[in-house]
């Protein structure tokens, strides 16, 4: 089972955002990665190389964004089919706008864990009864995705996906940062009241911790020159 991450980012400035000392798409990409993610697909405009400079040493792969006039539903479905195009067996994505900066790592192990138990839904994470994002979509579901209004937000889409007969479940991680953005200070979060372990119940040695690493340590994702690497792939 492989589960890819997108992060999507409307604008370099909103990818190099400071979280808390880091670029933003840089704290995703390793959040992602500790998580159990891959491949790690950052969608973004760079312009003069400083997105790629940002995520050099995770891993990720960034991936030129489409026409705007495509819409979100471009830009999610571009991304999904990079992730498919450097891990042909990538079964899911999970699409996440890069404003989400304070996801946990555990959030994503937990996502990932309820894929393995339910291939075919749609699942978004939840805290104290909101739905938020990264919301995980499975490929299976990639051509419905595909034919939605270039008009509709990330929300909206997944809405339309479940009106469409897509069954869409929340899962309640407990982890604020699915619902509060980079507008809200980290150290002014409410506090994570998640379940302890993951729904698997399986304890992982995976941390949040890696998020907080400094931009030079050593990459924990693939080697250069891999599947995974920090390379340009167009969209």
């Amino acid at each position: 089972m492989t589960v890819a991450a997108v992060i999507l980012a409307a604008t370099p400035a909103s990818a190099l955002a400071d979280a808390d000392g880091t670029p933003v798409v840089r704290r995703l990409a390793d959040v992602a990665w500790a998580g159990g993610s891959t491949p790690v697909v950052v969608c973004a405009a760079d312009p003069d190389g400083a997105v790629a400079a940002a995520i050099a040493t995770t891993g990720a792969t960034l991936s030129a964004p489409v026409a705007r006039e495509r819409g979100p539903v471009g830009q999610i479905t571009a991304g999904i089919d990079a992730a498919v195009r450097l891990v042909a067996a990538t079964d899911a994505a999970l699409v996440w706008p890069a404003r989400l900066a304070w996801v946990d790592a555990e959030t994503v192990t937990t996502l990932i864990a309820a894929h393995g138990e339910d291939r075919a839904a749609v699942l978004r994470p939840a805290f104290r009864g909101e739905a938020g994002f990264p919301a995980l979509v499975p490929v299976s579901a990639l051509e419905q995705l595909r034919g939605l209004g270039a008009d509709r937000m990330p929300a909206d889409l997944l809405d339309d996906l479940a009106a469409a007969g897509v069954p869409v479940r929340l899962v309640d991680t407990g982890d604020p940062g699915v619902t509060h953005d980079i507008g809200t200070a980290r150290s002014s979060l409410p506090s994570f009241d998640g379940p302890p372990e993951p729904e698997d119940g399986v304890t992982r040695e995976w941390g949040a911790g890696t998020a907080d690493e400094p931009d030079d340590a050593s990459p924990r994702g693939p080697l250069p020159g891999s599947a995974g690497s920090a390379t340009h792939e167009p969209a």
